[in-house]
């Protein structure tokens, strides 16, 4: 089989995805019942993994003012990631940044079908190119931030704060195995991969609660965690209004659902299987 005929393949089977992700994100979008003090009850996923496309879609209705962009690092094939709903469905723009360049071929090709505003970078990114992303995005305040990378999210997001970059809403990964008390991640490696850590690929990331010292240090506001314990979403309170946030009643914490299943273990028990490596707390 040739290399164009696998690409056409590959893009046909993209197409179908995306037409998937539209129909079950438009269904269950319009079957919630929401109520702005819950945000479980804001969930609906289409292209993200789990509610995010739901908890994102409230939150930038509640904005005072919007610039319709978004940045996400991590975003894979473009497709099952947290911003290609504003990117398909929404007609946002944006800038994405992703380490394989094989998966961002595919994204790149997933946005000239859907979009003129919108770039996709292959960039691993580290301490060191962190401040690179400043000078590559078109606002410092894009509606949307977005960060997945299974590995250095803490140090890099810290980096990206600390340059002037300020998103209005952000949603960043967390790692339930640490608990919700506890205030760590890994230690700092450029060269990071969760694959190659530890045998159960359990040691990566960062845990909600050292999350939470780091956005409400820069003046954010926690908001909620999504159901199935991935995500968490912070907010910059200048850019919406205070009777909104302070009636809302968040999910402080919830574990992994997914590493629930695999290990059978609590999130306690899970975190014991990674105490022989370095933590550190912030």
């Amino acid at each position: 089989m040739t290399n164009r005929l696998l690409s056409y393949l590959r893009d046909i089977r993209d197409r179908q995805r995306i037409a998937i992700a539209l129909s079950k994100g438009a269904a269950t979008m319009h079957a919630r019942r929401i109520d702005l003090t819950q945000p479980s009850s804001w969930e609906f996923s289409g292209f993200s993994q789990n509610g995010e496309d739901g908890v994102l879609d409230v939150l930038r209705s509640q904005l005072l003012r919007s610039d319709r962009y978004f940045v996400e690092i991590g975003a894979a094939d473009g497709i099952e990631n947290n911003t290609a709903w504003l990117l398909v469905a929404e007609k946002y723009s944006g800038v994405t940044f992703e380490g394989d360049p094989a998966l961002v071929e595919r994204a790149r090709r997933v946005v000239a079908g859907y979009s003129i505003g919108a770039e996709c970078h292959h960039m691993f990114v580290t301490l060191e190119r962190a401040n690179e992303l400043k000078s590559m995005l078109l606002y410092q305040q894009p509606d949307v931030f977005s960060l997945d990378i299974d590995g250095n999210d803490y140090h890099i997001a810290r980096a990206i704060l600390e340059s002037g970059v300020r998103p209005k809403i952000a949603m960043v990964e967390y790692n339930s195995v640490y608990g919700p008390e506890r205030k760590a991640t890994i230690e700092y490696q450029p060269d990071f991969d969760f694959r190659e850590a530890h045998p159960t690929q359990l040691y990566y990331g960062v845990s909600v609660c050292a999350w939470r010292a780091l956005f409400e240090a820069h003046g954010y506001r926690f908001v909620t965690v999504e159901r199935n314990g991935v995500n968490a979403f912070f907010v910059d309170p200048a850019h919406f209004e205070r009777s909104f946030l302070d009636a809302i009643r968040g999910l402080g914490f919830a574990p992994n659902r997914y590493q629930a299943m695999k290990f059978r273990k609590t999130d306690a028990e899970q975190f014991a299987l990674i105490a022989d490596r370095k933590i550190v707390h912030v």
